[in-house]
């Protein structure tokens, strides 16, 4: 059987060694998740992490990672199961002729036709996965609704086979960029973790063990430069993910100090609409210009 970390600091060192650098708050809510067999719901503005941290568990634990991407519109039959209709036709033209209806119907809804998708498949898992049901506010209140059986019970009914309940418990990471309120009976099954964009210090940890090649003193400039961007009224932040890319991109390029110059040739790295564009340069730009 699968041994579950021990203490939040085990699990917080097996996340480091894995590539992602946890807040106390996040190792003890993960922690707390594992253990006690609950879902996690994380919200917090996009590209804080939220969808980093499942892709962690999974690495750490040694897990398959399924991934259910949510988007408006997501139904039963792209997130649960569907049948295969075309081979229960087949199944049913070669039937022999004068077959009874009932005998036919037994034949076409057994396991051979049915179409696993995310859901079913974390639940029929035969080992432990981490299912990451990604950017879940995308989706309506009734897909909520049918989710509620998967979070609270680890089963799917299927009226065709019956109830369906999990072969080995999942880890299940929700994750939200809070565009809309989510439901209180699915908010009741989760565990709760609120993601912000980290404090300096933090993000300068992560970009460094990323890219450690980076000088010390270019990469805090880089996360105090990203920090005063965030402040500014845009469209899009730039991300964590977007922090680091920017330090790769430096890398690259041997810049060995961010100045006016070097700020604007690489500041569509992190800065991804014209209006955010124009915005941070007569910001951002104009105040590196001024210091150099």
């Amino acid at each position: 059987m699968e041994a579950l970390p021990a203490s939040v600091d085990e699990l917080a060192d097996g996340l480091r060694d894995v590539g992602y650098l946890p807040g106390g708050e996040t190792a003890l809510v993960a922690f707390l998740a594992l253990r006690l067999g609950k879902p996690v719901l994380v919200e917090g503005p996009a590209g804080v992490g939220k969808t980093e941290l499942a892709k962690a568990l999974a690495r750490h634990l040694q897990r398959e990672l399924v991934r259910l991407q949510c988007y408006e519109g997501l139904d039963e039959a792209r997130a649960l199961y569907e049948w295969n209709y075309r081979k229960q036709l087949l199944r049913i033209q070669t039937e022999a002729q004068g077959s009874a209806w009932s005998e036919v119907q037994e034949d076409i809804f057994g396991e051979e036709f049915l179409l696993a998708r995310p859901l079913l498949h974390a639940i029929r898992a035969s080992s432990p996965v981490v299912l990451l049901i990604d950017e879940i506010d995308k989706t309506d209140q009734e897909f909520e609704a049918m989710l509620l059986e998967v979070l609270s019970d680890f089963q799917i009914t299927i009226p065709e086979l019956g109830t369906i309940g999990a072969s080995s418990r999942p880890a299940v990471v929700l994750t939200s960029n809070n565009s809309r309120e989510l439901t209180e009976a699915l908010k009741r099954r989760c565990l709760y973790l609120w993601l912000d964009y980290p404090q300096l210090e933090h993000e300068l940890a992560i970009v460094r063990l990323h890219a450690p090649e980076l000088s010390e003193t270019v990469a805090r400039k880089l996360i105090e430069i990203v920090g005063m961007v965030r402040e500014l009224d845009l469209k899009k932040p730039p991300s964590i993910a977007e922090s680091i890319d920017w330090a790769r991109a430096l890398l690259l390029l041997g810049v060995e100090d961010i100045d006016a110059e070097s700020f604007t040739q690489t500041m569509s790295v992190i800065v991804k609409h014209r209006t955010d564009v124009e915005l941070v340069a007569a910001r951002v730009g104009v105040a590196l210009a001024a210091a150099s």
